[in-house]
């Protein structure tokens, strides 16, 4: 049986994640508090943040700007974490 973790994103107990997915204190505490299927979000969340921002993942301040995202989306922490403005899932028609 696969080890499971009660998901904050998911509000229910569900698979976990084999490892860390991320550097340092926030991996480790997303690591225990966040699913497979939880991750699988964020790293949705996360490409939306990156298009929209238009952030370059090898500048360590666009690092600090997204570990800023991933407190507010997994932990409700700061002023980040939301879909940005404007923004529509599902192919919401795009800019006009």
């Amino acid at each position: 049986m696969a080890n499971t973790v009660q998901c904050v994103i998911l509000k229910i107990e569900a698979e976990a994640m084999d490892a860390p997915p991320h550097p340092g204190d926030l991996g480790i505490r997303i690591y225990e508090n966040v699913s497979k299927e939880g991750w699988k979000q964020w790293l949705e969340r996360l490409t939306t943040i990156i298009n929209e921002n238009g952030l370059n993942t090898a500048d360590a301040k666009n690092i600090e700007l997204i570990e800023k995202h991933m407190q507010g989306f997994f932990f409700d922490e700061g002023d980040y974490g939301q879909a940005p403005a404007g923004f529509q899932a599902g192919g919401g028609g795009g800019k006009k």
